[in-house]
């Protein structure tokens, strides 16, 4: 921390301080440490330049004076605190690129600051030292959040620097006060088959607007537009003939366009609510309500799922598109970053590095015989893997399929095609789908190895999924005769 030592102090004589060649610049004997030595309108001032090391003091030395030959300049006029807040306040509200939600932030901070650090308000701030600010961080960090409390941060930054650009004081006493770790939102996303449980029980809950919050939820989720974003859209914003979503920069956080491709699904969604409301102008509004949290919390609660907000189906929009193998770059132009993909590989790497293992997985480089072809594995009754007969894999699979009235194997319920392969001893979903829909069923990461475990896998899925869940699979999936083999154990 450095200090500054006024010529009146006793604690030190005029002995322990050494002279160097170079002006302004002396060393103190006990500590070693030099000094930056300058008078400012006729007050002496000394201040640690924090090294005992000669060639580093003689750098810093050049910041020490022209800090104070800046406040030289000022003839020592003071003001308190208020007067440079009321100046941060004005520029806020000049700035046109502060968006009234970040405007309405600031003012918020601004407030909460008031409360922790009156004094910062009523007193001069050139009597504001390094030490008083610490002493605010302190406090101001037991109650906020390390984001809150590092936007405050930068708030109180930034009221030195236009003290110091106005010439109140010479230096910013916050600037070396220390920004806190903030550290990534652990994300607990629901499974494909546990947000269509969810969207099921919001939309069939019996409330007025159960129907419009449904549609907010998935429209969140296949778009992964910000809940201040999505509120705001237009009919006139959705283009279907050339399949893409605006979203104005009135609208978003950054102030700039951007367009969203319509993925099926939320295509299908559109097209849903625009054909039950097809004579409403196009300067309305897509979505009817704007914020459904109770609901999703219900439906969380019901689904057995850990609470998301709305927030967090922006998360499993980006979760969804990686998974099926969008480029990160690609993906953050969706969700308006203008980093060129740094956000979303801090948040969503894992994702990214789970893809590159899988799809390492299917880089071969010894040669098969071009009369060679690998057949899929089967799984005995007994729960060990096996191969299934050379020319008689495909007729294996064929009669496999024919025992059933429903082909869950081509289902896109995770859950239906994980249930029913597990319950058939002929492989007849690849392995390599069988180990993407196994982790999106059992909603963990499912090692390669767990597969031939079948009977393991079984127990497991029938403790992870309600009673409920688990019976309306076995009536789904059966086979049209009687098949032990095939009903739930």
């Amino acid at each position: 921390m450095k200090t500054t030592l006024p010529s009146s102090s006793k604690q030190k004589t005029e002995v322990e301080w050494v002279k160097t060649p170079y002006p302004n610049l002396i060393r103190y004997k006990p500590s070693g440490n030099y000094f930056g030595r300058v008078r400012v309108n006729g007050k002496l001032i000394r201040r640690s330049l924090e090294t005992h090391v000669l060639t580093v003091a003689k750098l810093k030395l050049s910041d020490f004076l022209q800090d104070h030959r800046r406040l030289a300049v000022n003839k020592g006029q003071s003001v308190n605190g208020e007067v440079i807040v009321e100046m941060f306040k004005k520029e806020i509200e000049d700035d046109h690129n502060n968006k009234p939600r970040t405007k309405l932030y600031k003012q918020e901070v601004l407030t909460a600051l008031k409360k922790s650090w009156p004094e910062l308000y009523s007193t001069d701030i050139a009597k504001i030292s390094q030490k008083d600010c610490n002493e605010w961080a302190a406090r101001y960090g037991k109650d906020y959040s390390p984001t809150r409390y590092n936007g405050a941060l930068g708030i109180v930054r930034r009221i030195f620097e236009i003290a110091i650009e106005h010439g109140y004081r010479a230096d910013n006493p916050a600037k070396f006060v220390d920004r806190r770790r903030v550290r990534p939102k652990e994300l607990h996303l629901p499974s494909q088959a546990q947000f269509q449980e969810m969207a099921t029980h919001i939309e069939t809950s019996g409330a007025g607007q159960s129907k419009d919050c449904a549609n907010l939820f998935r429209f969140l989720a296949f778009s992964g537009l910000r809940i201040d974003e999505a509120r705001h859209v237009l009919w006139s914003d959705v283009d279907f003939e050339k399949g893409l979503l605006h979203v104005r920069f009135t609208i978003t956080k950054n102030g700039k366009d951007r367009w969203i491709p319509l993925n099926s699904s939320l295509r299908q969604l559109l097209e849903k609510i625009r054909a039950k409301r097809a004579d409403e102008p196009l300067d309305k509004t897509v979505m009817q309500v704007f914020k459904c949290q109770k609901s999703i919390d219900r439906a969380a609660k019901l689904a057995g799922v850990k609470r998301i907000t709305h927030h967090d189906l922006r998360h499993l929009f980006a979760t969804r598109c990686i998974e099926a193998g969008v480029d990160i770059p690609t993906v953050s132009r969706w969700l308006g970053h203008q980093d060129g993909g740094a956000l979303c590989m801090k948040t969503y790497g894992h994702l990214r590095d789970q893809h590159s293992m899988d799809m390492a997985q299917k880089v071969v480089f010894t040669e098969m015989a071009a009369n060679v072809v690998p057949l899929p594995l089967a799984v005995s009754s007994q729960g060990g893997a096996v191969t299934t007969a050379d020319g008689a894999g495909k007729t294996a699979i064929a009669q496999a399929k024919a025992k059933y009235a429903y082909p869950w194997w081509a289902s896109t319920n995770a859950l239906e095609a994980f249930w029913g392969q597990l319950n058939e001893p002929v492989q007849i979903v690849p392995l390599d789908k069988f180990h993407a829909i196994a982790k999106e069923a059992m909603n963990r990461e499912v090692f390669p190895s767990e597969l031939a475990d079948r009977q393991s896998l079984k127990e497991e899925f029938s403790v992870r999924i309600s009673k409920a869940t688990l019976v309306e699979l076995s009536g789904k999936i059966q086979a049209k005769e009687a098949d032990r083999s095939l009903k739930a154990s």
